[in-house]
């Protein structure tokens, strides 16, 4: 049953044009043409990379975040076990009328109870330490692979030429620069699907989590269908804009928001020429078009430019949000987050609504101690005074 499965899995007509047999991509005169089999390191890579990403957090981010300004975060709050077992088993985000009653219940002001929720819902939130170390791995992997990527593909012909592969044209032997950079990529791509339970969950999260199916799939079938050039290609024009992204968010995270905002311009800049110019008008061109002047669709032809669609769909929602951040920073001279979600500016503002309350507290407790300084001061001059007359 398993080996009818598998003939029937690998039949030339769903992975290869009519003019290709799999006996074409047989190694011969010293000449490697990628495997399936070649694919399966990608899994213990992956593993290794989560390794190693633990340690450079621990051994090069977090060193880095400090002298950043950035500092371990350790959010503490008043213990209450009403208003624990509230937030716990009801909501944790209370109405005016739950406020009113949880303040009576434990002789609080409705101000005080506001504020144990904000500082418990604060609590579960990931430090700006932890989404520094993200994004310092992240801007790490991403900034290296685009460096080897370039130095693999600058003496490669970048005029995308599918169509003629598919045509009839000899394919080319395997190049062991194309092996590493494949297999680093898609290990990498693994590491963040396995490591999604831990890192912090983002408002877009389904998004990302298709980007990644998609591109594991993807650079799958490109390097089992034996397009090189096109899984390449598209890999390269997603990595060069990646790590201006992530290096934007290492400085919004440190608040150094001049740094950050030149570096989300650039990231801008790069997204949208190579991702809604160069990857639609010229590598989508390339495989959805141009093909079909010359033979008919077939599975492989349609399997691809469907995930190369679900691509761009991704870049025109994402596109959509940084136009919209590029829109408020001219007309508003601020960007106030780059994230990808929501969520984190709205804890920002709930920190600077803290940090504002804290502030307010420690004024009217100075002022407290300085009034019950002066009166104590003028009871005990008052008695003198009474004593000289």
């Amino acid at each position: 049953m398993f080996q009818t499965f598998k003939e029937w899995f690998w039949l030339e007509r769903f992975w290869l044009p009519p003019t290709i047999k799999w006996s074409d991509l047989e190694d011969h005169d010293g000449l490697v043409f990628a495997k399936p089999s070649h694919l399966y390191i990608t899994i213990p890579c992956a593993f290794g990379l989560m390794i190693l990403r633990y340690f450079f957090e621990k051994f090069i981010a977090s060193p880095l975040a400090k002298t950043l300004g950035i500092k371990e975060e350790v959010r503490k709050i008043m213990p209450n076990t009403v208003l624990e077992n509230f937030f716990k088993y009801s909501t944790r985000q209370p109405s005016q009328t739950d406020i009113y009653g949880l303040a009576k219940k434990c002789n609080l002001t409705e101000r005080q109870v506001e504020r144990w929720f904000r500082s418990r819902r604060n609590q579960d939130k990931p430090c700006r330490m932890k989404k520094f170390q993200e994004a310092c791995w992240r801007f790490t992997f991403y900034l290296l692979i685009t460096v080897a990527g370039i130095a693999f593909l600058y003496d490669k012909p970048w005029v995308y030429d599918l169509w003629e592969v598919w045509n009839g044209y000899p394919r080319q032997a395997l190049l062991p620069s194309q092996y590493w950079y494949y297999v680093l990529e898609m290990s990498f791509y693994w590491s963040l699907l396995f490591s999604l339970g831990s890192d912090i969950k983002r408002k877009d999260f389904l998004a990302h989590v298709i980007h990644h199916l998609a591109a594991i799939s993807l650079m799958s079938f490109s390097w089992c269908a034996n397009y090189i050039r096109s899984g390449t290609l598209v890999m390269i024009v997603h990595d060069v804009a990646d790590f201006w992204l992530e290096s934007a968010k290492m400085f919004s995270y440190a608040r150094w928001k001049q740094t950050c905002n030149i570096l989300f311009f650039i990231f801008s800049a790069v997204f949208l020429i190579s991702r809604l110019i160069i990857f639609p008008f010229w590598i989508l061109y390339c495989t959805l078009i141009l093909p079909l002047h010359y033979l008919e669709p077939f599975f492989s032809y349609i399997f691809l430019n469907l995930h190369l669609m679900i691509l761009q769909v991704l870049h025109v929602y994402w596109g959509y949000f940084i136009l919209k951040m590029l829109k408020r920073c001219i007309f508003m001279k601020e960007i106030k987050d780059v994230r990808s979600d929501a969520e984190d500016e709205e804890e920002e503002e709930e920190e600077e609504e803290e940090e504002e309350e804290e502030k307010e507290e420690v004024t009217k407790s100075k002022e407290r101690n300085c009034l019950k300084n002066g009166l104590g001061a003028t009871k005990h001059l008052i008695p003198n005074g009474q004593h000289g007359r």
